[in-house]
């Protein structure tokens, strides 16, 4: 839950490391959230709200890269600075091409990644126009969603979470398992899906989701 500080996901299996980052950012004013391992990196990513995310390229489980790209496939599109050992310029480019908006080598000079935090955390915080859905337009930092008609509908968070993965990729449908493991990853139940599928449809209309019998659902049309 924000408490109104820009928030950053910090994944960094260096736990000596990451302690020292957590206090660093959270005396520059940043609520700080820490993942040790990659996979608990994506969920983190793709069930809570950040402005900032700084990653290790080393990660266990899944390696920073590959996270990042998970990501960027998924439609999350929050501004990324990727911190490793590997510092040559063709790890520089890979980390770029791969979704990074930057890359800092370790050993890394504390106000410069401070300096480079703040330009992407002025990125995130740029305005946008939302996201278009059926009917209307998902504000996800607000958790609401504005009709055509001008009727504000609010969210939970997880009904906010689930529009946002479709709204971002319209062309694509999901299975319930792709759902449950990204948007509901504490959960066991695919039925679970189905149910927020069934929130949002009684708030914003049966076509705001679209099902495709036999795979999963997708944005509707």
């Amino acid at each position: 839950m924000s408490d109104g500080r820009p928030r950053v996901l910090l994944a960094e299996d260096d736990r000596r490391l990451a302690g020292m980052l957590e206090r660093l950012l959270s005396g520059e004013g940043y609520q700080v959230t820490v993942a040790f391992d990659g996979q608990r990196a994506l969920h983190l990513a793709m069930t809570e709200a950040f402005d900032v995310l700084l990653f290790d390229r080393g990660l266990p489980a899944r390696e920073g890269l590959e996270v990042l790209e998970a990501l960027r496939a998924r439609g999350n599109t929050v501004p990324a600075l990727i911190l490793s050992a590997l510092g040559n310029p063709a790890d520089r480019v890979e980390g770029l091409t791969r979704g990074a908006e930057d890359y800092l080598a370790k050993p890394f000079d504390i106000d410069e990644l401070l300096a480079r935090l703040a330009v992407l955390r002025r990125k995130s915080a740029a305005p946008t126009g939302g996201l278009k859905i059926p009917g209307g337009v998902l504000h996800p930092g607000r958790h609401e969603a504005v009709t055509d008609a001008g009727e504000v509908v609010v969210l939970s968070e997880r009904e906010t979470e689930l529009l946002v993965m479709l709204a971002r990729r319209p062309g694509q449908v999901f299975t319930r398992q792709e759902l449950l493991e990204t948007v509901f990853a504490d959960a066991d139940d695919t039925g679970v899906v189905d149910s927020y599928v069934h929130h949002l449809r009684r708030k914003l209309g049966r076509g705001c989701v679209l099902t495709v019998r036999g795979i999963g659902y997708g944005l509707g049309r």
